[in-house]
This record gives C-alpha cells, structure tokens and sequence, in this order.
C-alpha cells in the first residue's frame, strides 16, 4: 500500500492532520482509514504473513493514528496506548529500581499517583519540583537521574515550563526530557525542537476533541527509544482498540481548525473573567497579567482554550458549579463541549493536600474548557451563574 501524503514532501500542519499517515485502501479506495475489527489475521503459511499477525502487536488503524500524530509532533515514530497514564506507564517502564527521576510539581493528579504510589514502591525514586524554573530542575538531579519529566502548561495552574532551557540541560547531563504536550497540542507547541526526547499525548482530549473514547500516545524521533518503547507496547498489552484509534483519528483531521477556536474563545473568557469581581486569581497564559506569558508568546504560537481560576470563597464555586447551564461539570477536557471542573475534588484529589497547597490548587479553583459553542453564549452562561 502506498502512502496518500508521501513522507518526502513538506506539508502545512492542516495538510498534514487530513492526510498524514494513512495509506491507500487496496480493497475499495476507501477515502477514511478502515477500522480494522480483528484480533488476528490468516497467514499463508508457516512464516509467511502480510505484515500482521496479532493484533495486540499490530493494527493497521491503530499505526494510521500513531503515524498521523508523529508527523503532527514532527517526530518518526508514534505509538498509542489504551490512556494516557498507560502511555506515561510506558515511559516509566523505561527505567528500573534506583533510578531517579526529577518531575514537575503541578502534573496532572494521576501522573502524580502513578508515579508515588505505583512506581515508588518498585523502587523508582522521583524528586517533584516547582517546574517554572529550569534551575529547580538541575537542583534536583543526582547521578542516578536518567529523566526529566514535565507539563507546560500544567494542569490545572496554567504554570509553564521553558522547554529550552531544560532541553539544553537534559541535553547537557546526557538524560531523557519527556513533555506532556496535552494542553498545548502540536498546533501551539513543538516540544521535539527543543530538546526533548519523547512527547506524551492523552489522545482523550484535544486530538480526538470529542469525549467519545480514552487513549494516549508516544512520540519520538529516537531510533533506540523507539525499539523500547514499541517492545513495552507489545510486552505489556496496554493498547486501544481499533475503533478508539479510528475515533481519534478522525478528531485529528479537524484539530488546527478547533485549536484556533478553543484559543479566541479561550482569550475572550479569560480577558472577561479578568475584570469580574468575583475573580480573585486568574491563570491563563494568554493574559499580560500572566507571570510568565513573556514565555508563552516565546514558545507557543496559541494560547488554547484552558482557563482556571480563583474565587477565594469555596461557597461560591459551588454555586457556579450548581448553576451553569452550557458549560457542564465533568472531568477531562478538550472536547467541542465546555466543561467546568473543580480539580481539588477531581482531576486533582489524589493529590496530597500540602502538595495542592504548595501549588495554590485551592478548594474554590475552578477549571474551565472552553469548547466551541459561541463564546457570547458561554460569557452569558458564566455571568448568570457567578452573579
């Protein structure tokens, strides 16, 4: 089978999100990548198949996705998981007891928990550190630090992390960076041009963009990693099925053109929320106000659709959370839908209360994402329930 965008050409990132990493249907022509429901295939003989031979080990829906958001990433070599904890899962299985890994603070809840309370045990040691300042980083490493690991933004403080700066020092101490690039998406951040080894994805949110299924991705452009992330992939078994990859495929051809509306939409809420009274902390890195959005217009090109902030009086997030309309309370994010979130109780209760203190994660943050309804309907939605 032939490629539909040969790997040879240089193509806009739209261009790239419809085609990249598909090939040709030699049965139909089917323009969409079939979903190919199957758990094994027939082979001719002793030896002789046609590439595949059982499909914990090889899907070719599942490769059309991995190759469509490696070259998205502009990396070689992608690889999906049945979450995105099972992707960072992956990751960790790199290393073994006694090594020691440096990580951001303000991570997502359940990398935090998979990290303590699942890897620790085995005896992988991990240092957490205030990731805003490449400095904290380097302070933290040992000689028995093999990697750096990172969210920018994080989830839910909206904190950034300069990817150059702590690519040059993975760089320079001979150790592994890998990036959560959730939030940002390759559409706004390119973690691979800075240093950085492997990009982590939850394919749940914003590249399938439409809270119909759970995955995560891998992508690097390292030949070594590559070889022992794959064998991980297979030995553990921690794959999606190949109509969650077929959905996330589907979400990616539209991800430019959604991230473009989470990020106007995502700027006006958050330029409205900034002048409410009811507001008493705003994170956004799209605003002036924002410590580090001299950093942001750096190394990201948009902003997204991400906004959290403060009441200061957890009564009254409980009752914008009781009163919104459009805007609906759920876990996750990224999706065409806008959810609010409340991470204290949620994303984020896994985490041990000093850790959320230390971080400014208060029971009155709330957590928006900001989807793609009309964003005068989503201002209304939020001024009726806050007043």
């Amino acid at each position: 089978m032939t490629r539909i965008l040969p790997d040879d050409l240089s193509h806009a990132l739209a261009t790239r999100a419809v085609h990249a990493g598909q090939v040709e249907d030699p049965l139909a022509g089917a323009v969409m990548t079939p979903i190919y429901q199957t758990s094994t295939y027939r082979q001719e003989g002793l030896g002789k198949h046609k590439g595949y031979e059982y499909a914990r080990t090889q899907n070719p829906t599942r490769e059309a996705l991995e190759r469509n958001v490696a070259a998205l990433e502009g990396g070689t070599h992608g690889f999906a998981f049945g979450s995105g904890l099972a992707a960072l899962d992956a990751i960790l299985k790199l290393f073994k007891a006694g090594d020691h890994i440096v990580s951001g603070e303000s991570v997502y809840g359940g990398s935090m928990r998979l990290m303590r309370q699942i890897f620790e045990p085995y005896g992988l040691k991990v240092t957490f550190v205030d990731s805003r300042e490449a400095s904290n980083f380097e302070r933290a490493l040992t000689p028995a630090t093999r990697m750096i690991y990172c969210e920018t933004p994080t989830n839910p403080m909206m904190f950034l992390t300069d990817l150059q700066a702590v690519g040059d020092l993975a760089v320079s101490r001979g150790i592994l960076l890998a990036v959560d690039n959730t939030f940002a998406t390759p559409v706004f951040q390119r973690p691979l041009e800075t240093g950085t080894d492997i990009v982590l994805h939850s394919t749940t949110k914003y590249l399938n963009g439409h809270s119909d299924m759970v995955g995560g991705l891998l992508v690097t452009r390292r030949d070594d990693l590559a070889e022992r992330i794959g064998f991980i992939q297979n030995a553990s078994g921690a794959v999606p099925g190949p109509m969650d990859c077929w959905l996330a495929l589907r979400g990616t051809k539209t991800l430019p053109l959604r991230m473009k509306q989470h990020d106007a939409s995502g700027r006006r809420i958050a330029d409205w929320l900034a002048g409410h009274q009811a507001v008493e902390k705003l994170y956004y890195p799209g605003l002036a106000s924002h410590p580090q959005h001299a950093l942001a217009r750096r190394q990201m090109s948009g902003f997204g659709g991400m906004v959290s902030f403060d009441t200061g009086n957890f009564d009254l997030t409980r009752r914008i959370v009781e009163r919104v309309r459009i805007f609906q309370l759920a876990e996750s994010l990224g999706g065409v839908e806008s959810l609010i979130g409340h991470p204290a109780s949620m994303t984020h209760a896994s985490v041990p209360p000093e850790i959320r203190r230390e971080m400014g994660l208060t029971d009155s943050l709330l957590r928006l994402s900001v989807g793609i309804e009309a964003v005068e309907d989503l201002i209304a939605d939020l001024e009726q329930a806050m007043n």
